[in-house]
């Protein structure tokens, strides 16, 4: 019983890191505009993180508990390596400031400490590659949404003065923020709910077809929303300013386009990184000015984390678990 509770707390430390180290995918573009004051919006990403469980179903955290490693072999062991490998990984790409992804580095762990405990067999296939594909996929869709958004919104404000176009967006770009935070909530605190269910179905805690508790769902928004309120500031600069340089009206399409990706994601119950869908969004807008408007160069390193993340995970995890297993 102790070590479940040490999983527990394992989870919502990851779960606090999440929200710290993604906080920038939430509030790079509404900082880097100057829309809104730093603590104002970590503030508003950190409330909308937190009411995402009133909107979306629980889908994306069956698709974690469920759908990447066999359910039948999980132990708590294989999910405290998990966890530890993610959390690992994600303070190692915030302190070079590098924003990857949270959701891929706990698949990683998980794969990782899976194939090491039970051999490959027990990595459900299909479920990993629906969540490898849409590492290519969440990003250009994110980028091609943000592109079409841009050409429209452009044609619409075509003949307003630069002054009218700048108020106005910077009045919706405070709903676009919040929508993009309520995706972000909705679709992340989701994978910590996922393990911290089947950690308690492994113990014997809860039936095997239990629905997820509320506690669950309630604390894993809210270490989330806690660690959104922190605020990841190294990330911040790389997201906000080092792809393109970002005016309202381009933060406005940006996170529209993520907010879009985003809800689609969850509703279809498929783990995605807000970090690759905001990123291809802001390069989507940074597009439509000219191809040289976005530094290729500073995009081509987040590119390299993320094809490393959850190779790396799954090492590192697969090491933990090799630990647990000769210590334990």
């Amino acid at each position: 019983m102790t070590f479940l509770y040490i999983v527990v707390a394992l989870v919502l430390i990851f779960d606090f890191i999440n929200g710290f180290h993604d906080s920038a995918n939430s509030i790079a573009t509404v900082v880097s505009t100057k829309v809104l004051t730093p603590l104002a919006a970590v503030v508003l990403a950190a409330t909308f993180n937190f009411l995402a469980f009133l909107v979306f179903p629980l889908k994306v955290a069956t698709t974690i508990g469920k759908g990447v490693i066999n359910a039948e072999i999980i132990t708590l062991s294989l999910i405290a390596s998990a966890i530890i490998a993610a959390i690992i990984w994600n303070l190692f790409t915030w302190w070079k400031g590098l924003p990857s992804s949270s959701s891929h580095t706990l698949v990683g762990g998980l794969i990782g400490a899976a194939v090491a405990g039970h051999g490959f067999g027990s990595v459900v296939v299909a479920g990993v590659m629906k969540i490898v594909i849409f590492i290519v996929v969440a990003p250009v869709l994110g980028m091609i949404i943000s592109y079409i958004i841009s050409v429209i919104a452009l044609n619409i404000v075509k003949n307003f003065s630069p002054s009218g176009v700048d108020k106005w967006f910077r009045r919706l770009q405070i709903f676009s923020a919040a929508a993009f935070s309520l995706g972000h909530g909705g679709n992340d605190a989701q994978k910590s709910m996922g393990l911290i269910w089947v950690a308690m179905i492994a113990t014997g805690m809860v039936a095997k077809d239990a629905s997820i508790d509320l506690w669950i769902v309630l604390s894993c928004h809210t270490a989330i929303a806690l660690g959104t309120l922190f605020g990841g500031w190294r990330i911040v600069k790389t997201m906000g300013q080092r792809i393109t340089k970002l005016r309202p009206f381009e933060g406005f399409c940006a996170e529209t386009a993520g907010a879009i990706t985003l809800f689609g994601a969850t509703h279809f119950g498929i783990p995605v990184s807000t970090t690759h869908t905001i990123t291809g969004a802001i390069i989507g807008v940074g597009a439509t000015k000219r191809a040289s408007s976005v530094k290729w160069g500073v995009t081509t390193k987040i590119f390299w984390a993320w094809l490393l993340t959850i190779p790396v995970s799954a090492l590192i995890g697969a090491l933990i678990f090799y630990f647990f297993q000769a210590v334990l």
